[in-house]
């Protein structure tokens, strides 16, 4: 693998990992956002993308984050971004596929609770006291929930400090449902971007059928303001939502919703939260190298051990097809060097590279800037100085 693969697969060995690592986003954005606009929308970049707060997040990680996003343009934007695809129908469609070719060998309502691998086969038992044996068990679950289930033996200590450490972030999904389509009538496209304290969504997507039908604004109530406002009732938080929706849409139509549902994943007791677990400072470069190491005949997936686009669905299946792929190379059936394969680029809809302009290409950062308006005062002042000196006769004269 070149450096930057090996980066993306263990971000712990890159230059400055530690000093990183120690460092939240809060302290990151201190250093480098100068005005309250732009601490307002680094703020809520971090609230969007891995629904937690700055200070609560690892600069290391969270920097990493994007780059396995493929940056931030592509993990922010709809079209051509990490947003831009939808399944017709919805993406359940994908797990109710496979469930029905896989028959009865899918289990649901059996929540685990044991692994024994102590004997020749490892043994899963769960909470309806139903068991399994098999040669090797792929655990597919945020790394925290791994504290519900009994390990014989005990796993390693790294691991075991790990799977205490790495919360998963907090949001509530919001989908109004309207009579009609009617921002899309004003001109607008339906993604709101609400930077307002006040405010309880930070983010809205158009989520009207492909048709046209059932029209609706799909937001999120992120990090702070999902625990903040969990304590409301479902229709408290409905009315202030669409109080907002109104304002930035301009409209009273945004007030007179036909139907309203939430999901609040922070009450999900086999997720925790969503939409992935996150690294608090310090977490990273001690316990990362363990992340998706194997454990005896134990191996992990999960989207949190993917190296591309960790977090998302993409990332669920990369993590899952690599899983299997160690397991083929412990079963003899496969050799070492093919466990870790590119992710094939989509035919039909490819990745596009962004357009940038020169001054975007090509502005300085806040320490390069200050850097050239230091030597640019420094030159101007040694300018001046020496011509004074040179009118005055206080330098010799050829």
């Amino acid at each position: 693998v070149d450096n930057m693969d090996m980066l993306l697969t263990a971000p712990w060995r890159a230059p400055h990992a530690e000093e990183w690592d120690k460092m939240t986003m809060q302290e990151f954005f201190d250093k480098v956002c100068w005005t309250s606009a732009a601490r307002r929308f680094a703020t809520l970049f971090v609230n969007v993308n891995v629904t937690s707060e700055p200070h609560e997040v690892s600069a290391l990680w969270f920097l990493w984050y994007v780059k396995q996003c493929g940056g931030t343009m592509r993990i922010f934007s709809t079209t051509n971004g990490g947003q831009e695809r939808k399944f017709v129908g919805g993406s359940s469609q994908i797990s109710e596929c496979m469930a029905r070719e896989l028959g009865d060998r899918v289990k649901l309502q059996s929540a685990v609770c044991s692994i024994d691998q102590t004997g020749d086969m490892v043994v899963v038992k769960t909470v309806s006291e139903e068991t399994y044996k098999a040669k090797y068990v792929i655990v597919a679950i945020p790394p925290g929930l791994n504290l519900k289930i009994h390990f014989n033996p005990e796993l390693p200590p790294l691991r075991n400090q790990l799977i205490h450490r790495v919360p998963m972030g907090s949001v509530i999904k919001c989908m109004v449902y309207y009579r009609e389509n009617f921002w899309r009538k004003k001109g607008y496209c339906g993604s709101m971007v609400i930077e307002e304290e006040e405010a309880p969504i930070g983010l809205t997507l158009d989520d009207t059928k492909p048709d046209g039908t059932v029209p609706a604004i799909m937001g999120f109530i992120l990090a702070r303001k999902s625990r903040k406002l969990a304590g409301l009732t479902k229709e408290e938080r409905k009315k202030r939502i669409c109080e907002i929706y109104a304002r930035v849409l301009g409209s009273e139509e945004a007030l007179h919703p036909i139907h309203y549902e939430e999901k609040n994943w922070c009450e999900e007791e086999y997720s925790g939260g969503c939409y992935t677990a996150y690294f608090p400072p310090g977490i990273l470069t001690q316990f990362g190298k363990v992340l998706r190491e194997p454990v005896g005949r134990l191996y992990f997936a999960g989207t949190e051990t993917a190296t591309e686009w960790s977090g998302y669905m993409e990332g669920a299946v990369q993590a899952g097809e690599r899983a299997s792929r160690e397991i083929l190379c412990a079963m003899g059936k496969l050799h070492s060097s093919q466990i870790w394969q590119p992710e094939p680029e989509s035919v039909d809809i490819p990745a596009l590279p962004f357009v940038t302009t020169f001054w975007e290409r090509n502005l300085p950062s806040v320490g390069g800037f200050v850097k050239f308006m230091g030597m640019s005062s420094f030159l101007t002042v040694a300018t001046v100085v020496g011509v004074v000196a040179y009118k005055k006769g206080l330098l010799p004269r050829s």
